[in-house]
């Protein structure tokens, strides 16, 4: 159910809409999660609570899907926040530090939340283009009202750009860490199930080739969980990265600019966003508000 007093999603046409449901997204969301989980109270709770060792397909799928609520699920995107805030109250324990957490405690979910910012605002300049001033502060202001959805107070996150970077650094300077699942997100060795994604005729075949398959899987997601986070991340964690890995990883990039922009939007924007992306083109032009108020509430 949703109420008057419900917080509202970024704005249709905004700087997050562009972001969030393009499918160069898919390439900064490792980044983001390896960025969370070098806290030590988020890497502990992820540890110990979390199954992305034993189902990491299905909850990659249901961390995406609930992205693209906040973002482009209308009415359902106050709904999809309460539903985390009470998914993660009982996640709590000791963190490596020998500190309590609680997964809801303020300055943890608030640093979960905060780190789509720099990280969207540093792959940017990679997979999209480089975000100007006014394009910054405008995601930043969406991101706040992306954290309002996830029942993050606004005494807790940077209110400005300009509060945001000094917290930032203090966070790289006193938290960060190479966690135990920081090393497990970028290791370019570690066991994975297959995925049991898909049609269930194809299923068979992915199993039986998947020994082949995730090498090399394994080592572009690593690649591109480290060479997206923005560098200053990577020193305060410890993770090393070349010129020579630069060099790759500009030119992996060119690429992607030069083709997902000329894609079918089927193909360049997820599904969520894309419903949600036409719906709102047809509203603008004065087409099916019927079907705006559907998408927009993110009903499939």
């Amino acid at each position: 159910m949703t109420s008057a007093g419900d917080p509202v999603p970024p704005p249709p046409g905004g700087v997050l809409w562009s972001l969030a449901g393009d499918v160069r997204g898919l390439l900064m969301l490792p980044a983001a999660l390896a960025l969370q989980v070098a806290h030590p109270a988020v890497g502990a709770g992820v540890d110990e609570h979390s199954v992305f060792r034993s189902d990491p397909w299905g909850r990659g799928e249901r961390s995406l899907r609930s992205l693209q609520l906040w973002v482009y699920g209308g009415e359902a995107a106050a709904e999809e926040g309460r539903r985390l805030r009470k998914l993660h109250r009982t996640i709590q324990g000791t963190d490596t530090r020998g500190r309590r957490y609680h997964a809801l405690a303020p300055v943890n979910y608030a640093w979960v939340h905060a780190t789509g910012f720099p990280v969207y605002q540093h792959a940017a300049r990679y997979l999209v283009r480089p975000l100007n001033d006014a394009q910054e502060r405008a995601l930043y202001r969406e991101w706040l009202q992306v954290g309002r959805i996830l029942g993050i107070h606004d005494r807790d996150m940077p209110q400005s750009i300009e509060e945001f970077w000094p917290y930032y650094r203090k966070m790289l300077a006193e938290e960060l860490e190479a966690t135990a699942v920081v090393r497990e997100l970028v290791a370019a060795d570690r066991p994975v199930p297959p995925p049991d994604l898909g049609p269930p005729a194809v299923r068979p075949l992915v199993r039986a080739v998947w020994p082949l398959l995730l090498p090399p899987l394994a080592r572009f997601r690593s690649f591109i969980t480290v060479g997206l986070m923005p560098p200053d991340a990577r020193v305060a964690i410890g993770l090393a990265w070349t010129p020579a890995q630069e060099r790759r990883l500009k030119r992996l990039c060119a690429v992607v600019r030069l083709v997902v922009p000329v894609l079918p939007e089927r193909l360049r924007y997820l599904p969520l966003a894309r419903s949600a992306r036409a719906a709102w083109h047809a509203e603008r032009k004065g087409r099916g508000p019927g079907k705006q108020t559907a998408a927009a509430r993110g009903r499939r």
